[in-house]
């Protein structure tokens, strides 16, 4: 059959990375602490930070898109040799130079939260959390390692 490849093709697209490793330094120490995330599809997901044995869970959600899709117009004119009008366009995609950025909210079980604001750009990124107290966190965000098969 030779659609096979196709096939094969696409059903391996479907197992892109979709799963991160967070890295999370308070600002007043060195000491790391450790998350993850996942990209479910839509500009969304669920996140987990777990910082000195507490771990918050919660979700992301897209505030800016890191690339967008629109349709340009190639223009409007009259054809060869008088043989009818004709116009010429298309579907591009564009980065934007920013990079993404979403809005994390996570809760403890003890009701404490932890709130993120994350900028990302082909599939890495970091932000800034910070919880309850005011105490604020740097994260690095990068796609998780595959585990050997």
């Amino acid at each position: 059959m030779r659609y096979t490849p196709l096939i094969a093709a696409l059903v391996l697209a479907g197992c892109a990375t979709t799963n991160y490793e967070l890295a999370v330094m308070p600002r007043d120490s060195g000491t790391m602490y450790s998350g993850t995330a996942q990209y479910l599809g839509g500009g969304e997901g669920p996140i987990s930070i777990t910082i000195e044995n507490k771990t918050y869970t919660g979700s992301w959600v897209e505030t800016q898109p890191s690339h967008t899709t629109g349709y340009v117009s190639g223009g409007v004119g009259w054809g060869y040799r008088g043989r009818g009008w004709g116009y010429g366009g298309g579907f591009v995609s564009m980065d934007n130079p920013e990079g993404g950025a979403a809005k994390a909210l996570l809760r403890a079980p003890d009701g404490s939260g932890l709130r993120c604001d994350l900028q990302t750009g082909y599939a890495r990124g970091g932000g800034v959390c910070r919880d309850d107290r005011g105490r604020e966190y740097d994260v690095q965000i990068r796609p998780a390692a595959v585990p050997a098969k």
